[in-house]
């Protein structure tokens, strides 16, 4: 049935299995943390390493984080990444699965709140750093952490991210759902354009199931009602050589992240226009709505493994894909370019210059020539060139 199906997506939550091999997680930890404001969920992949900082991952409104990022990190390339790292998945008070209602009365954390609840995470999990990656709420709650501590946080990778308070438009649309609708489609136009909603059926069937029935509704509220009061981020772009050491912005590189038809885009926008343009990087997906890292989650781990490269830990993150580039001569294979301008570029790796017509314009393709969509970018913007190697 679909409700098989939905539940059989959802919780892929340790194995694998490809062509070669059942990948396995090194291995799983729940723990319950009492923080100032109150307890949160984590779950522990792998041992922290060395000197190394930890994945922490924040999951958005209506999800936990099984739902909103097992798909990525089940992924085999993004295992490639976790076994030199290891990961700590936060579920937001009351949102992991089979959580116990809240008492009548209980005050839900603001999300300023649930930001300095992490600092408590991380000391009792001995650990020193931490390169983040939310969506959405999970997003917002990282980037208020990564502002209010920025020694603890290496890199962040922000998906769907909204840096201001809840604007007319979002109240005029969770007014006018209300009335019409239960919080399960507000939720889900949360997350979704009205095209998918209506073009990816599968999808959209699997997480209003998981919604409506694997997140306690009421628990869910005081969750959305926390995100729905939150107050703007106060970030501005720094002016280098002026004030970059005194504006409030992040300090830590940055990968913003979003689909090309999520209703997150306008806000993710703003949100790199906040942002210093030497430590920000924003990647607009291709073919891609609202859960980038469930629909595309080979292109998201690449992106993540140029990221963590480009922090200094390219050591421990392998290029095969790009390898498999090079060694296969007779099959056409895929290099991935990228680039921050609108010039063309050699891959700085592998000394290979990309001489088709797409790269003499500011419009990039994403999925290769022959019929690729391509999307104008800014200047300071990631584009994925997918170009064929002979």
């Amino acid at each position: 049935t679909s409700a098989d199906t939905a539940d059989t997506n959802l919780e892929r939550s340790v194995y694998q299995r490809t062509d070669q091999s059942v990948l396995l997680y090194d291995w799983l930890q729940e723990h319950d943390i009492e923080t100032q404001h109150g307890v949160l969920h984590v779950t522990v992949s792998g041992v922290p390493k060395g000197n190394r900082p930890v994945i922490l991952t924040y999951h958005d409104i209506g999800l936990n984080h099984k739902s909103c990022f097992n798909t990525l990190f089940n992924f085999e390339d993004m295992q490639e990444i976790t076994q030199h790292f290891a990961v700590v998945h936060v579920d937001a008070p009351g949102q992991q699965e089979a959580a116990a209602p809240f008492p009548t009365g209980y005050q839900y954390p603001t999300m300023d709140e649930l930001s300095e609840m992490l600092p408590s995470v991380m000391t009792q999990l001995k650990v020193n750093s931490v390169i983040g990656i939310g969506v959405g709420a999970g997003a917002y709650i990282l980037s208020r952490f990564a502002l209010n501590n920025p020694t603890l946080v290496e890199g962040l990778v922000l998906i769907n991210v909204d840096p201001c308070a809840e604007g007319w438009i979002d109240w005029a649309a969770s007014k006018l759902s209300g009335w019409t609708s239960n919080i399960v489609d507000t939720v889900m136009a949360h997350h979704f354009s009205t095209d998918e909603l209506t073009d990816n059926q599968e999808l959209i069937q699997t997480y209003r199931l998981h919604i409506a029935q694997d997140i306690n509704q009421d628990n869910l509220a005081l969750f959305c009602a926390s995100y729905n009061g939150r107050r703007d981020l106060e970030i501005e772009r720094p002016v280098i050589g002026l004030n970059e050491d005194t504006v409030n912005t992040l300090t830590c590189p940055s990968l913003l992240v979003v689909g090309d038809t999520s209703p997150a885009v306008e806000a993710v926008v703003e949100c790199n226009s906040r942002l210093n343009p030497t430590k920000t990087t924003l990647f607009k997906m291709a073919d891609c709505g609202g859960l980038p890292q469930v629909v595309q989650p080979g292109k998201l781990a690449e992106a993540f493994k140029y990221f963590v490269q480009g922090m200094g830990y390219s050591k421990y993150t392998s290029l095969t894909f790009l390898c498999k580039c090079v060694i296969s001569i007779t099959t056409p294979f895929y290099i991935v370019f990228i680039t921050v301008s609108h010039e063309p570029l050699t891959d700085p790796l592998l000394g290979l210059e990309c001489s088709q017509s797409c790269l003499k314009g500011p419009s990039f393709c994403h999925t290769g020539h022959g019929g690729g969509r391509s999307s104008r970018l800014t200047a300071n913007a990631i584009s994925f060139h997918l170009c064929s190697v002979d």
